[in-house]
């Protein structure tokens, strides 16, 4: 049986773990949140090392991308450096052809993403394709990168601008505490308060995309007629959505036994599939997304 374990600096109480068959591969997937401990993080990662088939990096990202550029970011990498003979990836590979191929289809198949939709992105750097793809699609669009990275309330409204933004600001983010730049542990809880901060960004979008735990520290308590397209949701966080009233719910990556895991879950389960040991290219991670069937998940809240 391969094994799949993303080692996660999110939440232990998000903890979960799978036995599917993909391919006529039985494969073991689990989940392990280390409440922000990066120490514990290299730790298990180091004692798993060798052991298991591929490692996803969960709660964190390995790089930061805007356009051809990549920049790894400095606690990541440390992490990930633990690592010896176990390929490790954080999910951007993957995100980049499942997400945009997921917006394909639901503009072409459910009439979303249209030049009428209001679409709020929470954070289009650890999704440049999915920022890419919206801008081709002609939605009008807020890049929430520095309101929920950075705290910085400024509106970005066009990719272009983000571009340049991110061109000047990610040779220096990088090296910044990844603590910084996301909230890890009990941090990606909503507190009280929180859910009011941003709030004029949730009320002016149709359409709320992007990493789940930025969508949800800062969830207001009104989310009637919205759409949100994400992933690494629980049952728990579906019960929450539904009772802030959230129309209609859409994950990118299938549900497994009650669980949408996360990308970097999903593109360690394609490199343990594929036998490999390092990144797949482009080409190969969309004709293994079309062989196992991966379509998004949408469900009907209210």
């Amino acid at each position: 049986m391969k094994r799949v374990v993303s080692v996660s600096l999110g939440s232990s109480k998000r903890n979960h773990k799978v036995e599917e068959e993909f391919l006529g591969e039985k494969v073991s997937i689990e989940r392990i949140g280390t409440d922000g401990d990066l120490d514990k993080m290299k730790q298990i990662i180091s004692e798993l090392d060798g052991e298991v088939d591929a490692f996803g990096l969960g709660g964190m990202d390995l790089y930061l991308a805007v356009g051809k550029y990549r920049y790894m970011l400095k606690d990541a990498q440390k992490v990930a450096q633990c690592c010896k003979n176990t390929p490790i990836v954080d999910g951007s590979g993957l995100k980049n052809s499942l997400e945009r191929n997921a917006l394909q289809q639901l503009n072409e198949h459910h009439n979303l993403f249209n030049s009428h939709d209001r679409v709020l992105l929470v954070s289009a750097l650890d999704r440049f394709g999915m920022a890419e793809k919206l801008s081709q699609l002609h939605s009008e669009v807020i890049y929430g990168d520095l309101i929920f990275s950075l705290g910085i309330p400024i509106s970005i409204r066009s990719l272009h601008n983000l571009e340049k933004i991110a061109r000047c600001a990610l040779p220096v983010v990088r090296w910044l505490p990844f603590k910084l730049l996301y909230p890890s542990g009990s941090k990606k809880n909503r507190t009280n308060g929180s859910q009011n901060k941003y709030e004029k960004y949730y009320d002016w979008a149709d359409i709320i995309c992007g990493d789940f735990h930025y969508i949800n520290k800062y969830l207001p308590d009104n989310l009637e007629e919205k759409v949100i397209v994400t992933n690494t949701v629980t049952q728990e966080d579906e019960e929450n959505l539904k009772n802030c009233g959230l129309k209609q719910l859409i994950t990118t990556t299938p549900s497994l036994k009650g669980r949408s895991f996360g990308t970097n879950v999903m593109e360690a389960l394609l490199i343990a599939l594929k036998g490999g040991k390092q990144e797949l290219k482009p080409r190969e991670y969309e004709t293994l997304l079309e062989e196992l069937n991966f379509i998004p998940s949408i469900k009907d809240l209210n």
